[in-house]
């Protein structure tokens, strides 16, 4: 079976681009619509002093230059393209005007000066618009009768030209800079969420492992500690001869073996505790006091204090986990001849109490998987977890939760 891959999310700002690509083939149709326009216009127009040739052969090299250089700079491939196009563009511009004063030469500004826009940044296009306006300014004013009379006119007409161009521009840029700054910010959160996506799931794998590493700490390896214990047991009765004991050890071996296997496929499966399985809570300390007494003699008594209730399913896990890790470490360290298991319900909080008569040791160096594992579940419900030493000797360990 091959595993199945989710190909990489494009990014806004690539998506920008791509939108921007699918646009630029109206800039070059409405540009060559314009010019074509404007050849028609003139021909319909009576032919100036040198005829009609010459405004359209100019017009013609405006097309050419517009395909040869104007087509890439609108593409933003490179600014010499931009430059090439536009000096030599306005030039044939300009010289139209001049050589035919009576041409239509408004139709081609509203091809010229957007491209302006559309292929500088916004520096270099206020001062392209001004330089083309001063031109339009000489070409107008020069060649005519009366120069000074031009002037005033002329210079109205390029001062709002300037002025609605450059407001046009700006709006422009504005909303195509609004637009890529909101593809990068879009960009960033993507990258975000997907760097914490990846952290949640080694999170994830990790918190996995402990919990399993906890589940088999807390019941089939003290399982398994069980068992050996008991066969050692077995083969001690069997020496002597003593069928009787040897018969019961290896009941509980079974027993224990039993009990293990159920717990293995309960973590499997991710279900209740198997000694939760159809029981309470006070009900299972009871079966796991009772348990601890007939494997290793011994006393281990269960009492409960309150009135006991519901804790829901997590919370007894973690309280039935803090019951066995304790007396695991009290048939393993301690050395005691009895252990007591108190459960107690109030209003705000329930506590777990375990105490034996054992020999004790130093809570400062507390340490070790078991232990750590059990404060790290306690932490997680909000509780805490204490130890130790007993009133008179021995060991107490309290775990208290929140309900």
């Amino acid at each position: 079976m091959t595993a199945s891959t989710t190909p990489p999310a494009q990014l806004s700002s690539d998506e920008l681009a791509a939108v921007w690509r699918g646009q630029a083939k109206w800039w070059h149709g409405g540009c060559f619509a314009i010019i074509v326009t404007a050849g028609v216009v003139a021909l319909l127009q009576p032919p100036g002093p040198r005829g009609h040739v010459p405004t359209l052969l100019l017009l013609l090299g405006i097309g050419i230059a517009y395909a040869a250089f104007g087509y890439r700079a609108v593409q933003r491939e490179e600014i010499r393209y931009a430059v090439l196009y536009q000096v030599f563009a306005w030039a044939c511009l300009l010289t139209i005007i001049v050589i035919d004063p009576g041409f239509e030469a408004w139709l081609l500004f509203f091809c010229l000066f957007p491209q302006v826009w559309a292929t500088f940044e916004v520096r270099p296009a206020l001062v392209a618009t001004g330089l083309a306006l001063v031109g339009l300014f000489v070409a107008v004013v020069l060649p005519a009768d009366d120069p000074a009379a031009q002037v005033p006119g002329a210079l109205i007409s390029v001062v709002i030209s300037f002025v609605l161009s450059a407001a046009l521009g700006l709006f422009i840029h504005k909303i195509i800079g609004e637009a890529e700054q909101r593809a990068t910010v879009i960009d960033q959160l993507r990258s975000t969420r997907a760097q914490l996506a990846a952290v949640e799931r080694a999170q994830g794998v990790q918190d996995e492992r402990g919990r399993l590493s906890r589940e088999i700490h807390d019941t089939l390896a003290q399982g398994f500690t069980s068992v050996i214990a008991l066969s050692r047991a077995a083969t001690s009765a069997l020496d002597r001869e003593d069928i009787v004991t040897a018969r019961e050890r290896l009941a509980m071996i079974e027993s224990t073996a039993v009990d293990n296997l159920a717990e293995a496929r309960v973590i499997v499966a991710e279900l209740t505790p198997g000694h939760l399985q159809s029981r309470t809570l006070v009900e299972a300390l009871a079966r796991l006091a009772d348990t601890m007494t007939r494997e290793t003699g011994i006393q281990v008594s269960s009492s409960v204090t309150g009135e006991p209730a519901p804790l829901g399913g997590n919370a007894e896990v973690v309280v039935l986990r803090g019951a066995q890790e304790a007396l695991s470490n009290v048939r393993r360290h301690s050395g005691a001849k009895a252990a007591a298991l108190t459960l107690t319900y109030e209003p705000e909080r329930v506590a777990l109490e375990v105490t034996d008569d054992g020999s004790g040791f130093d809570a400062t160096t507390a340490r070790g998987f078991g232990l750590d594992g059990l404060r790290s579940r306690a932490a997680e419900l909000g509780g805490a977890v204490t130890i130790d030493r007993g009133e008179t000797h021995g060991t107490r360990l309290v775990m208290e939760l929140p309900r």
